[in-house]
């Protein structure tokens, strides 16, 4: 992202949330508030540009990486009783607006300044209230430590601690990356995280090589081009070193079909396997040992 702007593609994807909360009907993710932050209404949805089929893959994805996040974060809650959260690059997501989570759950936003100060303008703007339970956190991921940023907002270390961040990863550097997987693996009262994060491109098909291209140009335009790309085992042997015991990592086209009834098509994510031709997105949750 541009230096004291905030992010277009933080902008983009809570369009997406929004677009879905319409054209889908919430299918995959239900979120009230998501027209509301983007200022948009349902017929603004209706622009054709907006409807293009070449971005209803992105759009579902997004939206079933949320929907997955959230009902990790749930089960977190319940059967480990989790009672911290941070969402990291939370741009304009909007779950500690709408969340129902336990009173004494503490939720931390952690973002870059310039997008986290356009946040809660967008916030004032549109009539949105900040909760009690929601403590902001600027940090600049490539150039501040995640903990100090939290430490420095009341963040309890010794606290199990579920972390969300989606939509951030592919824009960053392997080394941001490692530092911020490397501190949350460290946390001395446990950790769990979903991210998202994309196979080479060298493994994609033509197609979706093809619309993967169209938005790295997109993306590049407006100063936040794509960084990094990580091969599935190489991942996962990464977060086993940084203490992470529990992994479940879940291809696109695995992770629609928990939620569409018919089979993605070609203009969604390319079909899950380990062959050529084939890669993607994916979204995963790793956890530190359970006590």
């Amino acid at each position: 992202m541009k230096e004291q702007e905030p992010s277009r593609t933080a902008f983009a994807a809570a369009a997406h949330r929004a677009i879905h909360q319409v054209v889908e009907k919430g299918k995959i993710f239900s979120d009230p508030l998501a027209l509301t932050i983007v200022g948009m209404q349902a017929k603004d949805v209706q622009h054709e540009q907006e409807l293009h089929i070449a971005r209803r893959g992105i759009r579902l994805f997004i939206a079933a990486r949320s929907s997955y996040a959230e009902a990790a974060l749930a089960r977190a809650v319940e059967q480990r009783e989790v009672r911290q959260v941070v969402i990291l690059g939370a741009g304009l997501d909007t779950f500690a607006y709408r969340s129902q989570l336990p009173g004494d759950t503490r939720i931390f936003e952690v973002d870059h300044p310039a997008t986290q100060a356009w946040k809660r303008r967008r916030l004032e703007q549109v009539g949105i209230e900040r909760p009690v339970s929601l403590i902001y956190a600027p940090v600049d991921f490539e150039n501040d430590t995640l903990l100090d940023g939290l430490n420095a907002a009341g963040f309890d270390a010794s606290r199990r601690t579920f972390f969300i961040w989606l939509g951030v990863v592919p824009y960053l550097t392997e080394r941001a990356i490692d530092l911020t997987l490397e501190a949350i693996g460290s946390l001395i009262g446990g950790a769990e995280v979903v991210f998202d994060y994309s196979d080479p491109p060298s493994s994609f098909s033509k197609e979706l090589l093809a619309l993967h291209q169209e938005r790295v140009a997109r993306v590049a335009a407006v100063g936040e081009p794509f960084l990094s790309y990580f091969d599935p085992p190489a991942l996962h042997e990464k977060l086993r070193k940084f203490g992470f015991r529990e992994i479940d990592d879940v291809g696109a086209r695995r992770l629609l079909s928990r939620y569409l009834e018919q089979p993605t098509t070609t203009a969604q994510p390319a079909k899950e396997n380990s062959g050529p031709g084939s890669g993607g997105g994916h979204v995963l949750f790793a956890a530190t040992k359970f006590t």
